[in-house]
């Protein structure tokens, strides 16, 4: 059989050291390259492999359909088994599971020949240091770690420069357009799109350091600007749900830039109340509400209404992601409309939008983290803000979309 591989990929695939660490852009094709090593060491009798997401659910998202897909294509499944996300392989015998990071202790026990962990900067370092390194050592098993750079703090630093002492490791780093899948005219609308340091990170495959203010892009002076309320456009709010504060943030959009001239602070409050206070305070207006995703699920009326369906029957038009966005995500769509590549900035807050303002300037990670601290209540108004700005301006689109017919070709037996 063959499978088509462009040539980073290629080079990766044909290394043969016993740990490989990719960092590379977005879109250079990981998952493609995942499902390729994962099918060279399934094509050997009863090896046992894992593919590990940082979540079970990303495992399944990211991975399972294309892996099926193309172990259909050459034929090669024996059994399947849905819920666990488990094939076994005909002929060798080989078997195959998708893992989460999500609970790494259930992931004790087991001899693996073959570890792929993707995205590997979003998982706890001790899923590997505690579990998944022990879980290799029997069967001396080879390690494939693929991610996009997280900052000099994350693990996955350490991880890139350990060829530098030990023999057995090897590093690889492509930026997108390295990677032949996304052509020069869309990285140049990338950089249009994004702030200079995501466009680093995400795109050229940076270290960045984000250490201190989450917001970093915020300037009071670039960012903060009086707006008078416009009759000719409709209103957009961001919606965090807490009991206390419930925080909205309020703008209007035009040309794709961001007025933010109210916001709503109401504390032991409920979803019913806050979404009567924005009906009558704006009432003659189209409202879209773009509320935390969990409104799906969460319940808070005595009738088990849940929070989405509250505010639809106050006549808005809700906007909510099916899923969570990763939080470094809505973090860096955020900074990116703060100012882009360009130093344009797309993002305009009111003076007396006080608590949005003071949020954006002062929360900061926790040290020596990418977690975001939450100690000191500024995250409220900042979630809403992210919600809002995700929903319509995203930073990762389309990284999830994944087809196999579309890699470029560059042909490797296996």
């Amino acid at each position: 059989m063959k499978i088509n591989l462009t040539k980073p990929q290629l080079d990766v695939f044909q290394s043969k050291h016993r740990f490989k660490v990719l960092v590379s852009g977005r879109r250079f094709g990981k998952t493609f390259l995942a499902i390729s090593e994962i099918m060279k060491y399934a094509s050997q009798i009863n090896n046992k492999i894992w593919y590990v997401a940082p979540t079970y659910k990303q495992a399944k998202t990211i991975c399972w359909s294309d892996l099926k897909e193309l172990l259909a294509k050459f034929n090669w499944i024996d059994d399947i088994n849905e819920s666990d996300l488990h094939i076994t392989i005909k002929k060798t015998g080989s078997q195959i599971w998708l893992k989460g990071a999500d609970n790494y202790d259930t992931l004790r026990g087991v001899g693996v020949n073959f570890l792929c962990l993707d995205e590997f900067a979003d998982i706890p370092p001790n899923a590997w240091y505690e579990v998944l390194r022990a879980a290799i050592a029997d069967t001396l098993g080879k390690v494939l770690f693929l991610g996009t750079p997280r900052g000099f703090g994350n693990w996955a630093y350490e991880l890139f420069l350990k060829e530098q002492t030990d023999k057995h490791w090897k590093s690889f780093k492509y930026t997108t357009l390295e990677g032949g899948i996304v052509n020069a005219q869309e990285i140049e609308q990338a950089k249009r799109d994004l702030d200079i340091r995501t466009f680093r990170q995400e795109y050229q495959a940076s270290f960045e350091q984000y250490a201190g203010v989450i917001y970093y892009n915020f300037d009071p002076i670039g960012n903060i600007k009086p707006y008078k309320l416009s009759k000719k456009h409709p209103i957009h709010i961001g919606l965090d749900f807490n009991i206390d504060p419930m925080s909205a943030c309020v703008c209007q959009i035009i040309d794709h830039k961001l007025y933010f001239f109210d916001e709503i602070i109401i504390y032991s409050s409920n979803t019913d109340e806050i979404a009567k206070e924005i009906s009558e305070k704006f009432s003659g207006w189209k409202i879209f509400i773009y509320p935390d995703p969990a409104c799906r699920q969460r319940k808070t009326s005595a009738g088990g209404k849940t929070d989405l369906s509250i505010l639809q029957n106050y006549g808005f038009v809700c906007k909510a992601r099916g899923r969570h966005t990763q939080v470094r995500d809505r973090i860096n769509a955020v900074n990116s409309k703060l100012k882009n590549a360009h130093s344009i900035r797309n993002i305009f807050i009111d003076p007396t939008c006080k608590i949005l303002n003071k949020g954006l300037q002062r929360q900061l990670y926790k040290e020596g983290t990418n977690i975001p601290d939450k100690a000191h209540g500024l995250d409220h108004m900042n979630d809403a803000l992210g919600y809002l700005v995700d929903f319509l301006y995203p930073v990762k689109s389309d990284i999830m979309t994944t087809d196999i017919g579309r890699w470029r070709v560059l042909e490797h037996g296996i």
